[in-house]
C-alpha cells in the first residue's frame, strides 16, 4: 500500500521560499532597510549598490528554487496518489519553512557573518533589537507551524485509516 501522507517537505520548501521572498521584496526592495551584503559593502556608492543588487538577485534566485522544488514535490505526490490534505498541514509546514528561514537567516547573516541587519536605517546600537525581533518572529512561526502540523496530522489520520 502506498504512503498517503501529506508531503511536509513541499510545505517547508514553500515556506523557505516565501520567507526569502518576503525578506527580499519587503526588506531589501520596498523598505530598503538592507541588501544582501550591505554591512560589508554599504550601498553608499554605485559600485556597492550594484554589487548588493547582484547578490540580492542571487538570493532571490535561490528562494525561487525552493518554491519550484516545493511545487514539484507537491505535484508529484498529488499526481501519483489520492491524499487527504488538511489546510493545517499545508499552512503548518509553510510556517515551519518560513520560520526556519527567519531563524537561520537571522542567526547566520545577521549575527554570525554580519553581512547585513534587518534594519540598517536605524542607529547601529538599535539594529540588534530588529535582528532579535526577526529571529523571535521566525521562532513563533516555527512553533505555530509545528502545532498546526500536529493538528493536521490528527485530522487526516482517520481519513487515511479509512482509505479515503
Amino acid at each position: 500500500m502506498q504512503e498517503r501522507r501529506f508531503p511536509a517537505s513541499a510545505g517547508i520548501l514553500f515556506g523557505l521560499g516565501l520567507g526569502g521572498f518576503f525578506d527580499g521584496i519587503i526588506l531589501h526592495q520596498l523598505l530598503q532597510w538592507h541588501h544582501m551584503l550591505s554591512s560589508w559593502y554599504p550601498a553608499n556608492t554605485i559600485e556597492n549598490l550594484e554589487l548588493n543588487t547582484r547578490w540580492d538577485g542571487i538570493f532571490h534566485s535561490s528562494t525561487y528554487l525552493f518554491v519550484i522544488a516545493g511545487l514539484f514535490i507537491l505535484w508529484r505526490t498529488a499526481h501519483r496518489r489520492h491524499l487527504f490534505w488538511s489546510t493545517k498541514l499545508l499552512v503548518g509546514t509553510m510556517l515551519i519553512g518560513f520560520g526556519a528561514f527567519n531563524v537561520i537567516e537571522g542567526i547566520v547573516d545577521h549575527h554570525l557573518l554580519g553581512v547585513h541587519h534587518v534594519n540598517e536605517t536605524v542607529e547601529g546600537r538599535y539594529r540588534i533589537y530588529w535582528d532579535i525581533g526577526f529571529i523571535v518572529w521566525g521562532a513563533a512561526m516555527l512553533i505555530i507551524g509545528w502545532y498546526l502540523l500536529r493538528q493536521g496530522r490528527r485530522e487526516s489520520a482517520p481519513a487515511m485509516r479509512a482509505g479515503r
